[in-house]
């Protein structure tokens, strides 16, 4: 099965858990891409729409795509009011329009489903010449070393989800790998900027976070349920409370 579409599979769970971005970062984006209501935009992955509403409030012309049929419904409602924006149920891959169209795309933690021979090229022939692209990513961390909830949870993920991945948090370094990759495919004037927030979760809405992963939701059930199940044991034994750090990377380029 497609990973994507496991997020489909419960959408109104996606939308209660999974974080909306910092409003600096939107901010950056507009600045950046100087969009207004003269404008055409796509937004690639929509979802429940965590990165919308900052754009749809441009007043631009945006497209969002989405493969998830139960999540594409869900954005048409959720922004009903806003005339502004159309969403098809399609991929990045299969959307077609006319090239040098619009004037920024972007994509919240979802161009990383799409192939890089495609989804680079795609979005420059897509763009304006002087158009922007905007890619962000949230990497929720949970590994601390100083935290001793922290190592239980990563104990109990050793025992039933062992890695030869050591846990690393996101940092500056980790961006310029995705600078090179972008200029690498014809963009310009790149940059990139970090942005922080901490969330606390209970032990049970942890585990409704977890369910929003298409990994965690692919796993044998049994081996799920167990992995849940002393996680939540960790976390009520360490105060019923679970602090997750998260580090947003935000890129922003132009077409020539």
């Amino acid at each position: 099965m497609d990973l994507r579409l496991k997020f489909n599979e419960d959408e109104f769970n996606y939308d209660k858990w999974r974080p909306n971005y910092v409003p600096e970062l939107y901010d950056e984006i507009i600045r950046y891409s100087d969009i207004d209501e003269t404008k055409k935009v796509i937004e690639i992955g929509i979802g429940t729409g965590q990165a919308t509403l900052p754009i749809l409030k441009t007043q631009c012309q945006l497209t969002a795509i989405e493969i998830g049929e139960k999540l594409a419904e869900y954005s048409r409602r959720k922004f009903a009011s806003f005339k502004n924006l159309e969403i098809l149920k399609i991929d990045f891959e299969s959307f077609q329009s006319n090239n040098n169209t619009f004037d920024l795309i972007y994509s919240a933690t979802a161009f990383h489903w799409i192939p890089e021979e495609i989804s680079y090229t795609k979005a420059f022939d897509l763009l304006k010449s002087g158009g922007a692209l905007a890619l962000f990513w949230n990497h929720p961390f949970v590994n601390r070393a100083d935290d001793l909830l922290h190592l239980e949870i990563r104990k109990v993920y050793n025992k039933y989800k062992p890695s030869d991945k050591k846990p690393l948090e996101f940092n500056k370094n980790d961006c310029r790998k995705v600078e090179d990759t972008i200029k690498r495919h014809g963009f310009i004037n790149c940059c990139s900027k970090l942005f922080f927030q901490t969330r606390t979760f209970s032990a049970e809405n942890y585990i409704a976070l977890l369910n929003t992963y298409s990994d965690h939701r692919a796993l044998p059930q049994d081996l799920k349920n167990r992995l849940e199940n002393e996680i939540i044991s960790a976390i009520n034994n360490f105060g019923g409370k679970l602090p997750v750090y998260d580090t947003m990377d935000l890129y922003l380029a132009q077409k020539p």
